[in-house]
């Protein structure tokens, strides 16, 4: 989730560069070419136009929104925005008042440009530093994995804009436990990418194999798996029903390697308190069907054949095998963990700046509105203080490979006192495998309650040591409601949601 929104900011540069001078559609055509410039110039060429004028009318226009964009800066900070043609933009931002016909010289340099064939790049690189120096710093409040098919795109980007900071989400989370080994973040990760039809991002960009997983799912469930467990998909990620059966398939695998890794974690850390995510022993796998909280549930599926009824929580030989091979896959991806370690280098747990709290989900809080105490590697903390302590819990898990700490990257993904995760509960195994959709709420916790008191907001900020008059609380994770009347401006204006719905979800 993107703090500052890019196309605002846009708007204002094009405005103040050319006011009343230019119509609203060629203003529009303008923006649309700063936002997406080779979509922009293909969709130019497809439409035969003179090439030449439009290459030269926009250089023109461009290089005045430079201006307007870089007005703020030094001359030195201006050339450090262009890795390429830096000499020739700052020629053109700055004609000599030594020349003496500069309208000519200007005409004479941007004619060079077209015909040694580099408008294009050139028109490119401007609209990308334009872009830059409009935004002079970026907060990125979580999330950016699993919101859409190219992460690393995203990443890739970020890695090149001159300022930016990270408050975590659950999801960037789950991809940096995945790094550090954490199996069960691992099967998560994968899990996801097979629910949405995306594991190329898991191959083509991380060099990660799925093959070995697939020739598994197909040889292991031979049944059609029931239809909670189809993808979903992108409208621009069409499947075949072949392909769907086998993603199905994948999903299915993953979730009971998932489930069986869940368990030993669950198992193995009792202070998670997490005992009643403990599902396989529950289940009647003559009948094919579960009791949950009192209640007998008919599963949508009873086809279970990696699963032992006397200890349903072991990894067959071969399900360990393929974790294992997918652990070192993660841990060893070049590109993987160079992203990572850009995730961990801008990244926190929160952020304050310019006097604001930024974080991405909550403050685990109790009913009554006091913090949650929680105990983690033999400390017991609250609020600000057991945030700060995450922060390096997350680093050790990394950086240390510290294996309590790697254990704990998937609480944090899925548990109830999770500042990254806010719910009491996920119910994954609900949403497979049972059809009655009562049985899939996840409660959020009484942070989400407290949020619209201003006092409430007020205490967090001053405990966090802001001036809780002229601060703000900022939050991504939970969508605005909009169609129902729900406000991202809460508190009487204390805290303030960044809507996720503004990214397609993965």
């Amino acid at each position: 989730m993107f703090l500052i929104m890019e196309h605002g900011r846009i708007r204002n540069k094009i405005e103040m560069s050319f006011g009343s001078t230019l119509s609203l559609s060629e203003k529009n055509k303008l923006a649309t070419l700063i936002y997406y410039p080779e979509e922009k110039i293909k969709q130019v060429k497809e439409n035969k136009e003179d090439l030449k004028i439009w290459y030269k009318d926009s250089i023109t226009k461009l290089i005045e929104i430079c201006r307007k964009s870089g007005g703020k800066y030094t001359r030195s900070k201006v050339r450090k925005a262009f890795p390429k043609f830096r000499y020739i933009v700052d020629e053109l931002l700055h004609v000599s008042e030594e020349i003496d016909n500069k309208e000519e010289y200007y005409d004479s340099i941007i004619d060079s440009i077209i015909e040694h064939g580099i408008a294009e790049e050139f028109i490119i690189t401007l609209t990308y530093a334009i872009k830059q120096m409009s935004i002079d710093h970026l907060h990125i409040v979580g999330d950016i994995f699993d919101r859409g098919i190219h992460p690393d795109y995203i990443i890739e980007r970020l890695m090149k804009f001159h300022s930016v900071d990270i408050e975590w989400g659950n999801h960037d989370i789950l991809w940096m436990g995945a790094t550090c080994g954490n199996l069960a973040c691992i099967a998560n990760v994968i899990r996801i990418c097979a629910r949405y039809g995306n594991i190329k991002i898991l191959e083509d960009a991380y060099g990660i194999n799925m093959r070995p997983l697939s020739i598994f799912a197909i040889d292991t469930y031979k049944e059609t798996p029931p239809k909670r467990l189809l993808p979903k998909e992108f409208d621009y990620n069409k499947y075949g029903e072949s392909d769907k059966i086998v993603l199905a398939k994948i999903q299915k695998a993953i979730a009971i390697i998932q489930f069986k890794i869940e368990g030993e974690l669950i198992t193995k850390h009792p202070e998670y308190k997490m005992q009643e995510r403990l599902l396989l022993d529950k289940i009647n796998y003559e009948k094919g069907t579960i009791i949950l909280n009192g209640k007998e549930y008919v599963l949508n599926d009873k086809s279970f054949p990696t699963i032992d009824i006397n200890n349903p929580y072991k990894l067959t030989d071969k399900e360990q095998e393929l974790i294992q091979r997918l652990k070192e896959s993660f841990m060893e991806s070049t590109k993987l963990n160079e992203h990572i370690r850009y995730l961990y280098t801008k990244g926190s747990t929160y952020k304050i700046f310019n006097s604001n709290l930024l974080m991405h989900a909550c403050i685990p809080i109790e009913q009554d509105g006091s913090y949650t105490k929680v105990t983690l590697l033999g400390k017991t903390l609250e609020g600000k203080e057991y945030l700060d302590h995450l922060d390096e819990v997350i680093r050790k898990a990394y950086f240390e490979k510290n294996e309590i700490a790697k254990d704990y990257m998937w609480y944090l993904w899925c548990g109830k006192d999770s500042p990254f995760f806010g719910k009491d509960r996920m119910t994954t195994f609900e949403q497979y495998f049972i059809d009655d959709k009562e049985i899939h709420k996840e409660h959020k916790i009484p942070y989400y309650k407290y949020i619209t008191d201003e006092k409430f907001c007020k205490k967090v900020l001053k405990d966090f040591g802001i001036n809780e008059e002229y601060s703000h609380i900022i939050n991504g994770h939970v969508p605005v409601k909009a169609k129902d009347g729900e406000s991202p401006v809460k508190a009487n204006g204390k805290l303030l949601v960044i809507d996720r719905r503004i990214c397609k979800k993965l």
